[in-house]
């Protein structure tokens, strides 16, 4: 097997920093030690096969996003990133491993799907890939399905408080999927919105002639968010089941998970880069259709009520826990444009995959985040929240050398032409400037990334067997 030893960097953890060289043999780190050691040898850069120079940089464990949709079926198309191209994508930013979302609707068999996602992914993802179940219209064979899908390793179940018809389980059946939850140890995931409201404000702005994207976002307000996140926690409340609040966007739904985690609750919330960033007025507000680009669910909020704000805090704070992206990518030509003159028509979605581990790093460079913060919330609590962590989250003998080396004195500038290997005809982030570069990013011990150069292919990616949530109290 071959040898490579990381040397001269800085590794960052979510606990600490230190200068100490990476040796990786095989597929796996072996040792971390002090810059010119004996204890292996006198001579150990001459004897391995491949040295790696991270002088002046960060030696962090690969990132890991929890929330992915590859070739997501969505609103009469697909989401246009296939596992190939998305992980590829993924692995040009510096992530190493995803959790995409296996995808249920009502008239099929959770377990068939399960198998068909298998099949879209096995040999073609240049990064290694686990899987969450999204449960829609949960009945009894739902529920056996779950005990077995623990058994694969498939361990957090999606539930849907809206997209009635699509998605949306009522409380009564998201209440069952919770008593199985609490039963089996599963992680329970929820979208929260209270679909009914907005499947009536939908309908009364078309009526009003409201069709532009800006319209989205009022469609879907916070109190929608809000009110569902609430039911969600008193649903696991009464289960005992733990919880998982996927893409917060308002501060009132994080006041409500803060709320039971000061209770001792095991409720926990993700938000993305879009909410951190992004907003109502100025993204989805852009003149004419060009607010497509930024249509998602749940939606930007207005900055003017001071929700990226909050949101940059509650990662400080942990009231948030870390940082997905939801991505899931749509072209303008073709697939966005379905919905000009109707904004409901727009599939929901925005891609981010590539860029999540740079624009968190800026949030290091502006003082909103600790170094060691920053990859806590990117990495290590991704593989603890997601029964990964030990092989994946953290630089240590015996984890997966799953490394990237990310250059503070470098520079990214973000969009087409620029940073962008997803397969959209447009970037939701043309224009951003980041203080920093992925250099290199190591998977299971192969460079994927180098100096600017793609090295990786399709298939190296291996499927995680993924254990239970390791960040219960």
């Amino acid at each position: 097997m071959a040898t490579t030893l990381i040397s001269a960097g800085t590794v960052v953890s979510s606990t600490g920093r230190r200068e100490v060289d990476v040796l990786i043999d095989g597929e796996r780190i072996v040792a971390l030690l002090e810059p010119g050691s004996t204890v292996l040898g006198s001579d150990l850069r001459s004897t391995v096969d491949t040295v790696i120079d991270a002088s002046g940089k960060y030696v962090i464990p690969g990132g890991i996003d929890a929330h992915t949709h590859m070739e997501m079926p969505f609103g009469g198309t697909f989401a246009s990133d296939t596992f190939e191209t998305g992980t590829r994508a993924a692995a040009w930013g510096g992530t190493t491993s995803i959790v995409d979302f296996v995808v249920q609707y009502p008239d099929q068999g959770v377990l068939d799907q399960y198998h068909a996602w298998h099949e879209k992914a096995a040999g073609n993802c240049a990064i290694d890939y686990g899987f969450h179940q999204i449960l829609s219209d949960v009945q009894d064979s739902s529920l056996s399905a779950m005990d077995e899908l623990v058994n694969e390793g498939v361990t957090s179940f999606k539930l849907f408080m809206a997209y009635k018809g699509v998605f949306l389980s009522d409380d009564g059946q998201i209440l069952r999927a919770f008593q199985k939850g609490a039963s089996n140890g599963a992680m329970m995931m929820m979208h929260a919105e209270n679909g009914a409201m907005i499947d009536v404000l939908v309908q009364q702005l078309i009526a009003e002639g409201k069709t532009d994207p800006y319209y989205h976002g009022v469609s879907r307000p916070w109190q929608a968010e809000e009110e569902a996140t609430h039911r969600a926690i008193m649903i696991a409340d009464l289960t005992g089941a733990p919880l998982y609040v996927v893409h917060v966007s308002a501060k009132q739904a994080v006041e409500q998970i803060t709320a039971a985690r000061d209770r001792g609750m095991n409720v926990f919330g993700e938000t993305c880069p879009q909410y951190l960033y992004l907003s109502l007025e100025e993204q989805l507000g852009a003149p004419g259709f060009e607010g497509a680009k930024w249509v998602c669910s749940t939606p930007l909020r207005s900055r003017a009520e001071g929700h990226q704000d909050h949101m940059w805090r509650s990662l400080r704070t942990n009231d948030i826990q870390m940082v997905s992206t939801d991505h899931c990518p749509f072209c303008m030509k073709d697939q966005k444009d379905m919905g000009i003159g109707d904004f409901s028509k727009i599939p929901n979605g925005i891609g981010s995959v590539e860029h999540r581990m740079d624009l968190l790093y800026q949030g290091v460079v502006e003082g909103r985040l600790s170094l060691e913060r920053w990859v806590e919330i990117t990495s290590t609590t991704p593989a603890r929240m997601f029964g990964m962590y030990g092989r994946k989250g953290v630089i240590e003998p015996g984890a997966d050398a799953d490394v990237v080396v990310y250059d503070p004195n470098g520079h990214t500038s973000i969009g087409l032409g620029k940073t962008h290997h997803m397969n959209m005809d447009y970037s939701a982030w043309e224009g951003f400037e980041i203080d920093g570069h992925v250099d290199t990013v190591i998977s299971r011990g192969t460079v994927v990334v180098d100096d600017g150069e793609y090295r990786g292919r399709a298939g190296h990616g291996q499927y995680i067997k993924r254990g239970l949530s390791q960040y219960l109290v």
